[in-house]
């Protein structure tokens, strides 16, 4: 599967960004997606993920009550809708594709396929 990660750009803080992974091929439900970002000088990080088996959501400490991830497989398109922006949410956003298995969502290990990232730039 190939992924297409967009919607990145540069807003102020509080506002809203939505950022969307479309996936290539037939497979992409049966595959769980992910979003990782990496800020300068950091290591990439987890921030949400859904799974491909009843779309159950997860989300990270940092962005939980303010980020939403969901899936339309009919597009074979995931969204993170962000809200409430902060600037230390400027980072490169990732989104990966695998089957991990529960306690394994959060590891990027886990995840087979990546998109190139899109850049989200939050001023203060």
């Amino acid at each position: 599967v190939q992924l297409q990660a967009s919607g990145g750009g540069l807003v102020q803080a509080g506002d809203s960004l939505r950022l969307s992974c479309a996936a290539s091929g037939p497979t992409f439900s049966s595959y769980t997606i992910a979003w990782f970002r990496q800020s300068p000088g950091k290591e990439r990080e987890f921030v949400s993920v859904i799974r491909s088996t009843g779309g159950r959501t997860y989300y990270s400490d940092s962005v939980k009550g303010r980020f939403t991830i969901s899936r339309d497989n009919a597009k074979n398109t995931v969204y993170l809708q962000m809200s409430s922006l902060k600037p230390e949410d400027t980072a490169v956003y990732y989104c990966a594709a695998g089957t991990p298995i529960l306690s394994a969502l959060r590891f990027e290990k886990m995840y087979n396929y990546w998109g190139q990232g899109t850049l989200v730039t939050v001023s203060s």
